[in-house]
């Protein structure tokens, strides 16, 4: 996982004010709440009293209730009732849960996964996505692979002609997708076959955004091509946009062996002057999502269940030239990792006591006999100062 980046963890608007909600995000159970003003509350799902998980308690007024024994917790973290102890018990500061930094922006809700900061940066989304004005369906669910391997799977497509085929869905896709009004759609499995071949690639990056364009063509048949602009923003976004479809895809870590794919389907634009109103226009958008859900990505998370190893990292591939978007985005990872870790020492070193000052001891007897009283007097400075002037000037 990186650290110090925002993390999408679910859709706005299944974060309520009647009742709390839970989910599983960068291997910590978390509990998302809005209070009376419907600000979002974002905290750590664990009471501190027995460990039951606040996500299966109510909301009380301005509080979460836990579900074991009642006690009650604000958005500032604090504990606010212990009804075994009654109204004006005393609770201590420290019975508190961690709150974390939460965005809404674009439709989700983002988290910041990192060290604590004065002021955090903006939500990082490119404007294939933040600017995308078409009207769109998103749905998630979660998969046994680690984010990595599930990001790769998205920043190429030349594996679709050997994933997705032999299904009955693939067969729809073949028909209205690939297939030539001329034939009727009749040939569009074997136009959709016989693409194998990426030309014209090309990659551009700007900041934390990497932005990936090329054909996936019949090498017999170079008419037969499909573009593909592959968009990809750090940590997890994944946007992919051709002539037949426009789709988001945040995958976010829920551990080390999980990740939840939120995605987003945009509307097919020829069927816009057709379907007016937006409600009908969402309909196309949530088949295709639940085909995918069904579907396509069962196809895909088949074969990513079974690489070896599960996490993938700069080294365990050979990539070829085509690959150039997965090497730079391990890259970056590897890279971004790194400065995390460091930000994170020099802050810690900055933050450790500096050591203090020795004071300068006795000098040598040898160089100085003791008088014979048995007492020794200090040498006077060449300024006539004494020795404690000398020490209060040092330590100034």
């Amino acid at each position: 996982m990186i650290p110090n980046q925002w993390y999408p963890i679910l859709p706005a608007e299944e974060v309520r004010n009647d009742k709390p909600t839970g989910v599983r995000r960068m291997g910590q159970e978390l509990v998302l709440w809005r209070d009376l003003d419907g600000n979002l509350v974002c905290q750590g799902a664990r009471c501190p009293h027995k460990g039951a998980n606040l996500a299966d308690g109510r909301m009380k007024g301005n509080a979460v209730e836990c579900p074991y024994h009642g006690f009650r917790y604000g958005p500032d973290g604090g504990c606010k009732a212990i009804p075994s102890l009654g109204a004006g018990a005393r609770i201590p500061g420290s019975l508190r849960v961690p709150v974390h930094p939460v965005r809404e922006a674009h439709g989700l809700v983002w988290l910041w996964w990192g060290e604590e900061r004065a002021g955090l940066p903006d939500i990082q989304a490119a404007p294939e996505v933040a600017d995308n004005p078409k009207v769109h369906s998103t749905l998630h669910w979660t998969r046994p692979v680690h984010y990595t391997r599930y990001i790769e799977s998205l920043l190429e497509f030349y594996h679709i002609t050997y994933v997705h085929r032999d299904h009955w869905f693939n067969y729809i896709d073949y028909l209205f997708l690939y297939g030539t009004p001329r034939k009727l759609g009749l040939d569009g499995k074997e136009r959709y076959l016989s693409a194998t071949k990426i030309a014209n690639h090309h990659l551009e990056t700007e900041g934390q955004t990497l932005r990936y364009s090329f054909d996936h063509q019949d090498e017999a048949d170079p008419k037969n091509t499909t573009h593909y602009v592959i968009t990809f923003t750090f940590p997890c976004q994944v946007h992919v946009r051709t002539e037949q479809f426009e789709a988001t895809s945040w995958l976010v870590p829920v551990d080390d062996g999980h990740t939840e794919h939120i995605l987003r389907w945009y509307e097919y634009p020829a069927f816009k002057p057709v379907l007016r109103s937006e409600k009908l226009r969402r309909i196309l958008p949530w088949m295709s999502l639940y085909m995918e859900k069904w579907i396509q990505d069962v196809q895909d998370v088949r074969i990513m269940e079974r690489q070896e190893p599960k996490i993938s990292e700069g080294g365990v591939s050979k990539f070829t030239p085509v690959d150039e978007l997965n090497a730079k985005y391990l890259a970056m990872r590897s890279r971004l990792i790194q400065e995390a870790a460091e930000s994170k020492a020099a802050k810690e070193t900055a933050a450790e006591p500096l050591p203090a000052a020795e004071e300068p001891g006795p000098e040598p007897a040898a160089n100085h006999p003791a008088p014979a009283n048995g007492r020794r007097t200090a040498k006077p400075a060449a300024n006539g100062k004494g020795l404690s002037a000398v020490r209060a000037s040092r330590a100034r």
